[in-house]
């Protein structure tokens, strides 16, 4: 079927029908696929986005582990987003707690969600936020700052070859998807 007399133009709108289908797929298709692949292999070190209901274990004090914590800002996030400490000793068992930072410099009221991952992936399994500011939204007035508390315990099933788990948080700006959350002034 031809949609014109000029070849060139039919090309070019073959083109841009097919380009339009790509990003739909990319966008519609490709990350739901990629969160239940990574979901049933386990992979990309994901962690629970619901808080672990500890069970009553004894403390290995016997071993160390030590946890590093790394705080980024997605590219259109202008928010400060930084961890209290970059790294703690910690022993399987135990319930640990460590705060992070946020503070927006902007004049106007924003809400961000921090998402979560944990390396080595296979870490992450072994790896319990009981209380985590990544569970909520987090909204933050224009020139306010908070602090986001971290609950966690790493599970003494941990294997033996592990020896150092970073957790990292990547910051997004959800503004715009939450905005009867926002307070404007």
């Amino acid at each position: 079927m031809r949609l014109s007399q000029d070849p060139t133009i039919d090309t070019v709108a073959k083109l841009g029908a097919v380009s339009v289908a790509m990003f739909a797929f990319v966008f519609v298709v490709m990350v739901p696929l990629y969160n239940v692949l990574c979901d049933a292999l386990g992979i990309n070190g994901k962690t629970s986005s619901e808080a672990y209901i500890s069970v009553s274990a004894e403390i290995d004090e016997t071993r160390s582990i030590k946890v590093q914590f790394i705080a980024t800002n997605n590219d259109d996030m202008p928010w400060a987003f930084s961890p209290q400490v970059t790294e703690m000793l910690v022993h399987p068992g135990a319930a640990n707690d460590t705060v992070f930072f946020a503070a927006n410099p902007t004049m106007n009221a924003m809400v961000a969600q921090a998402i979560p991952s944990v390396s080595p992936s296979r870490a992450a399994e072994y790896f319990h936020k009981t209380e985590c500011f990544c569970f909520e939204q987090q909204p933050l007035d224009g020139n306010g700052e908070a602090e986001m508390p971290l609950q966690f315990i790493v599970d003494q099933d941990l294997p033996a070859d592990i020896k150092t788990i970073t957790l990292s948080y990547t910051l997004f700006d959800v503004t715009s998807q939450m905005s009867d959350k926002v307070t404007s002034r």
